[in-house]
């Protein structure tokens, strides 16, 4: 790197700030650095008004070009840091992304091409470039042409490392189904060194630059992004017409950024990601929800809690529906063969209030789980009631009201009374029952699964607690319309019940245990 006169660099941020040295050190996300007269600014950084001591004026050009800097010094003085005089006269300096800079040097092809290959060999390693440039100046404002005829001052290599966990959380994606596309404006070489490094860019994919996509129109896009893991040097249009590429794929985008340039493309996705912290209000309010910790690894764990959400519903609504749908092949059974009727009205609400709802909150709390992150994502349009879904929820109701009828069967060969109460103790406890046959897509009951949930085996115990009070407690018997029963019909109730459940294993055994894994 070439430095001006004696070598020497100001540090001006993090440990060693004020110091002067060869060894430069600073923060990439501020970028508050002065190599003897080259000033980076930033946007966080407040310019002074012109004729101040240090007073900058200062112009950007359209993204990603060179930012241009006009230092106005004050004759005579001692320089500062964020300031600097060089013999009494104006200085224009510029800093910007080196292959766009280096159009604008009066450098010699040789040592460009010794700029472009240090600059490659920089960019390999994961590192932010930027380029230095100063030429005399005595203007007082700055237009585009001013960025010609610059004399090389030097580049600045920044590391700005992914976090730990953003490695893990792109492995995740994967597993789930997921495609993780870096978008960015760093150089390709650059962002292909840190994607490779946390996994988003394999021997699968491809890197390519945002002037790449100006040759391809809307449709043709649909096909070229497939297999694009990252996409450099682009601008806020490149960004649109990705989104927009992936969505016609059938896919559903979600989209992070921080900056102004960055909100039609938030608007655009199906999930617009702001960034909490380091995110513009302007960006905030296009997106559809904001990042209170900047970190990519908490989207991945929306993913896994919206997973197991749904998950949670779809169990407490096979249950519901299962149970009732038992219910009324019984009803449907007995009207047909010209039996009485196997429910009072009292049994009806007793099964409404307590051994429907009590089960379904306890699925709708279970424990979540990994193996969700290991599916492909559902369709976007799938209903929730799929066929195969409605399948379960058919077979289900059929162990259940086979076991209820034949309970109706044994207790109608004594009296109609005895034979109604036999059929709404089997349909209570094997609803019961039925909701732990419910916690997943296979079998549960030799699993640690069986007792990983607090809130079902509450729900289980009071349903117990109130069946057996109405079967035995005299005054409920009275209310219940419950008809006294012998040990062994009793004990018939728990085994009919227990037996249903113990089907519906067997079946989950053989026909939904490969499908789970």
């Amino acid at each position: 790197m070439k430095i001006r006169k004696d070598d020497k660099v100001v540090v001006l941020s993090g440990r060693d700030k004020g110091k002067e040295g060869k060894v430069l050190s600073a923060d990439p996300k501020n970028g508050k650095v002065i190599v003897e007269g080259v000033l980076v600014a930033s946007r966080h950084q407040k310019p002074r008004k012109q004729g101040e001591e240090g007073g900058i004026i200062q112009r950007e050009t359209p993204i990603y070009a060179s930012k241009v800097m006009l230092v106005c010094p004050k004759c005579g003085k001692p320089t500062r840091v964020g300031h600097t005089v060089i013999d009494g006269e104006k200085v224009l300096y510029v800093k910007g992304a080196a292959d766009v800079l280096i159009n604008r040097i009066t450098s010699s092809d040789e040592e460009k091409a010794v700029i472009t290959q240090r600059v490659a060999e920089l960019s390999e390693k994961g590192l932010r470039i930027l380029a230095f440039a100063e030429k005399k100046f005595d203007k007082d404002t700055v237009c585009p042409e001013d960025e010609d005829g610059l004399e090389f001052v030097g580049l600045i290599a920044m590391m700005d490392p992914p976090r730990e966990e953003s490695k893990a959380a792109v492995a995740e994606c994967r597993k789930a189904g997921i495609k993780p596309v870096m978008i960015t404006g760093d150089h390709i070489v650059t962002a292909s060194a840190i994607a490779r490094e946390i996994g988003i860019l394999d021997d699968n994919s491809k890197a390519v630059e945002g002037h790449e996509l100006d040759a391809y129109s809307d449709e043709e896009l649909v096909d070229f992004v497939k297999d694009k893991a990252v996409y450099a040097r682009v601008t806020p249009e490149h960004k649109i017409r990705i989104v927009k590429a992936w969505q016609a794929n059938g896919c559903i985008v979600s989209m992070t950024g921080d900056g102004v340039n960055d909100a039609p493309a938030l608007k655009q996705a199906d999930v617009g990601v702001a960034m909490g912290i380091t995110g513009t209000e302007v960006s905030k309010d296009a997106a559809s929800m904001v990042l209170a910790d900047d970190n990519f690894a908490t989207i991945v764990k929306a993913i896994r809690n919206g997973r197991n959400i749904y998950e949670n519903i779809k169990k407490a609504i096979l249950f519901l529906l299962s149970g009732n749908f038992a219910a009324i092949l019984v009803v449907l059974f007995n009207s047909l063969l010209g039996l009485p009727v196997p429910f009072a009205a009292i049994h009806l609400l007793f099964i409404n209030l307590l051994t429907d709802s009590l089960p379904a909150i306890g699925l709708g709390l279970e424990p979540h789980s990994e193996e969700v992150m290991k599916r492909k994502p559902r369709n976007a349009n799938e209903s929730i009631l799929t066929r195969p879904f409605l399948g379960e929820i058919a077979l289900y109701g059929v162990v259940i009201a086979i076991a209820v009828a034949l309970a109706f069967l044994m207790g109608n060969k004594t009296s109609a009374a005895l034979g109604m109460t036999m059929a709404f103790a089997v349909l209570c406890s094997a609803r019961l029952f039925h909701g732990f046959s419910c916690k997943k897509k296979g079998p549960v009951i030799f699993s640690k699964d069986f007792f990983n949930n607090k809130f079902g085996l509450m729900a289980f115990g009071l349903g117990m607690v109130f069946l057996n009070s109405v079967l035995l407690v005299p005054p409920l018997k009275g209310l219940f319309k419950i008809a006294d029963m012998t040990g062994m019909q009793f004990a018939w109730i728990y085994i009919l019940s227990f037996g249903s459940m113990l089907v519906i294993q067997l079946i989950k055994a053989i026909f939904f245990t490969k499908s789970e894994k």
